[in-house]
């Protein structure tokens, strides 16, 4: 079992930045993984996708994510984090850290994060 831990949300004025981090309780072998990524549930909403990368450091963003959000991986550290500027109000939410291996599917517990004035 890997436990995934998050940090790094809080309460942000729109316009502003935030960094995400992610670190894996036990290392995960690289060649056992597929991707490391970060998915959002906004209030309404159903949990999605946000940026994943893969162990090529391939990259892929959501819409809603492209110019604004940076995900970068520490594959040895099996660490991953995700830099978000200018932050909207509809970015609010809880934002998950999931890592997908030969093994399974494990999600961190979620951090908050607030855009608001």
């Amino acid at each position: 079992q890997v436990e995934l831990v998050e940090s790094g949300g809080g309460l942000v004025q729109p316009g502003g930045s935030l960094r995400l981090s992610c670190a894996a309780s036990r290392r995960v072998d690289i060649d056992r993984i597929y991707t490391m990524g970060w998915y959002r549930q906004v209030p309404g909403n159903q949990r999605e996708l946000a940026a994943q990368i893969n162990r090529a450091d391939s990259t892929e963003y959501a819409e809603f994510a492209k110019g604004r959000f940076t995900i970068s991986a520490d594959n040895a550290k099996n660490m991953v984090s995700l830099q978000m500027d200018n932050l909207k109000p509809e970015d609010t939410g809880l934002y998950y850290c999931k890592l997908s291996t030969t093994v399974g599917a494990f999600w961190g517990q979620g951090t908050q994060v607030t855009v608001s004035s």
